[in-house]
């Protein structure tokens, strides 16, 4: 159940940053956000707030940001329709209803003759008891209700296709960008919390039943020399312990301004097919903000270069594909992660994160990295791409990233049972 519960606040929480990187930036253009999802498919809860409603929805395969313009709008008023209309204090139509009228107050009644809400915001018609052609002010931010449903319009200068490319594209970039800042926030607070490790040679923290531990090392204890070899950084331990499987070893260390030999024989372990001597004593570490911020970057830009190395080796055909992981894969993972206690957990959020801002960024269909791609050729050839011909290819693109989910998922069921 544990395991769940990290799962789903895991992948809730790097969804809802890069959907939040996505819904700033559009709104600081100005765009009208309609909608705030994480997750697809029917809502389970929902809530308006500043022109957006913010929704959770019931498949957690995602989120998105839905921004005004790029579908059709959802209400259509055809010339000789009966509409109503309420006004603000200022005489602008504030709120137009198509039908259900007994449902509102007030409403003043209109034959249409034409409506712009795009350019002009007017509406042309007979009202109720003229005879005469009226034009009629329609506010910015009015409503249109139908079948009980209010959607708020969407003036030209609202909608996303209106803005600049670069607007657009900063738009775009912000949702994978959200996902390397908070990698990085994860890794300063994981330095702030258990410290960042450093080249000295101290003694950091002992397992309880570690060979050091058993000898009489201390936390803290500076390390002189070993064997009678001086060292000054805590590499040259660990390669001395490493090299010394069931071989008594002198520790000259100091202690409180005292110096005093302590014999300590490291265990024999195999790993990777190696003997190793291990004496279970952790890398010294320090706790400052300065060392959290290096390292912060130091983890960021790290886990950065290993995921685009391996997509390349994927690119070209040396990593297969069966290697990959879905959803399956990545929850075994976080429940390894869980057990092993929360500074691993939060790791394998912060490399999640990575992850899933470059893997946004490839120039894919359907992908934050497809979109910023046809902007870069839309500004290359100074006007945009149909927009037709653009959905029929991100459609496509949406639809073979499902068919690679379900493969990596079959990968990931496979291995299960092997």
């Amino acid at each position: 159940m544990n395991t769940v519960i990290a799962f789903i606040v895991i992948f809730g929480v790097l969804v809802f940053f890069h959907e939040l990187g996505h819904l700033y930036f559009a709104k600081r253009a100005g765009i009208l956000c309609r909608e705030f999802a994480i997750g697809f498919g029917p809502k389970v809860f929902s809530f308006y707030r500043n022109e957006t409603t913010y929704t959770i929805r019931l498949l957690p395969l995602g989120g998105y940001v839905r921004y005004a313009g790029e579908d059709p709008e959802m209400v259509q008023v055809k010339p000789g329709s009966h509409i109503g209309l309420q006004y603000n204090d200022h005489g602008e139509v504030s709120k137009i209803v198509v039908d259900q009228f007994d449902r509102f107050a007030d409403l003043r009644f209109i034959e249409v003759d034409s409506i712009d809400l795009e350019h002009k915001l007017e509406i042309i018609g007979i009202e109720e008891g003229n005879e005469e052609l009226s034009t009629i002010r329609v506010n910015e931010k009015a409503f249109i209700y139908s079948e009980g449903q209010g959607h708020q319009i969407a003036p030209y200068n609202r909608q996303f296709n209106s803005k600049s490319v670069g607007k657009r594209a900063i738009a775009i970039f912000a949702g994978p960008m959200m996902n390397f800042i908070l990698a990085l926030f994860i890794f300063i607070l994981l330095g702030l919390l258990q410290g960042t490790p450093i080249d000295d040679a101290k003694i950091g923290e002992l397992l309880p039943k570690g060979a050091a531990s058993t000898a009489g090392l201390k936390s803290g204890d500076t390390v002189l020399s070993i064997d009678n070899k001086e060292v000054s950084k805590w590499a040259e331990v660990v390669k001395i312990v490493r090299e010394s499987p069931e071989k008594e070893l002198l520790f000259e260390v100091k202690r409180n301004d005292e110096v005093i030999s302590i014999p300590v024989t490291p265990k024999a372990e195999k790993i990777d097919n190696k003997v190793n001597g291990l004496i279970g004593v952790y890398a010294p570490v320090e706790k400052n903000v300065l060392s959290s911020i290096k390292y912060g970057v130091t983890e960021t830009i790290g886990w950065t270069k290993e995921i685009v190395f391996a997509v390349g080796q994927l690119v070209t055909g040396k990593f297969s594909i069966d290697s990959l992981s879905g959803p399956v894969g990545i929850y075994q993972v976080t429940d390894q992660a869980a057990q092993s206690g929360i500074f691993y957990l939060m790791k394998w959020a912060a490399f999640l994160s990575i992850n899933l801002g470059i893997m946004n960024l490839l120039p894919l269909p359907a992908l934050d990295g497809g979109r910023l791609t046809f902007f870069a050729i839309e500004a290359l050839r100074g006007r945009p791409i149909d927009r037709q011909k653009e959905g029929v290819v991100h459609f496509i693109g949406f639809a073979l990233l499902m068919l690679l989910m379900i493969i990596v998922t079959w990968n990931d069921i496979k291995r299960l049972f092997m």
